[in-house]
């Protein structure tokens, strides 16, 4: 057995044996909650705190074949594959592909913006009823609609608000940046927020609550949502989600 502090001379077989399960996928002790599954594709609830895939033994895509069956189609995938990106801090609804020509309609469907996702954050300081943001970001044209679905006083942040967010684009951090932008981070952001206002051991209240668009196969409208988290509901206990 070694150990990063082991020397090598020359000459030594190296043999590494990861732990894996009696179908020979990697074991990642986290649960997941599927939403939707057929032969083709499925929606999962990813947790905060989870790489959607990665060099790293704590992904999504290692998760996947403990909670997914394996397609029947002769292009199956022998791991499912997410669809789309999430970030680790948010949590929310993954689109997954389990036949290789099923990952690439969705992947192009979310290129052509045929797949309509809608988000729910908390965020802070003031902050316009609704608006569409066309700041780019990282050099990319991005596009970001939203609505403010109900708003309280806050001692700390001045006000509080239950933000509906539509995002046309999809560049990495797009929605807490564009939020940043304009004046109002998203609770609990320790990248985007100022120093004074991180809110520590609470996590990112941010959500991909809902996702509709057309199967790849069948056609038929595929739409899956789910409920706030108890953080967000703590602080707007009497929330109505719209278009849902």
């Amino acid at each position: 057995m070694a150990s990063t502090a082991t020397y090598i001379y020359g000459g030594e077989q190296l043999i590494f044996t990861p732990e894996v399960s009696e179908n020979n996928a990697i074991i990642v002790e986290i649960k997941i909650d599927v939403l939707f599954e057929d032969d083709f594709l499925a929606i999962v609830n990813k947790p905060a705190g989870l790489l959607v895939s990665g060099n790293k033994h704590k992904t999504l895509v290692n998760v996947l074949p403990q909670f997914l069956s394996l397609s029947s189609e002769s292009d199956a995938l022998t791991t499912p594959q997410p669809a789309h990106r999430l970030d680790f801090a948010t949590h929310g609804l993954v689109v997954v592909a389990k036949t290789k020509s099923t990952l690439v309609t969705l992947q192009k469907a979310f290129k052509e913006k045929k797949i309509s996702k809608t988000y729910y954050a908390i965020t802070i300081h003031k902050l316009p009823p609704d608006g569409t943001i066309t700041t780019s970001v990282d050099g990319k044209p991005s596009e970001t609609s939203y609505k403010v679905v109900q708003s309280v006083a806050s001692k700390r942040f001045e006000t509080l608000h239950l933000v509906q967010l539509f995002p046309k684009t999809g560049r990495r951090h797009q929605l807490r940046k564009h939020l940043q932008g304009i004046g109002s981070p998203i609770l609990g952001d320790k990248l985007y927020c100022k120093p004074k206002d991180i809110l520590k051991g609470k996590g990112l209240y941010l959500q991909a609550t809902a996702i509709k668009f057309e199967h790849p196969v069948t056609s038929e409208t595929v739409q899956v949502s789910i409920p706030l988290p108890k953080k967000f509901l703590k602080i707007f206990p009497e929330t109505i989600l719209l278009n849902l």
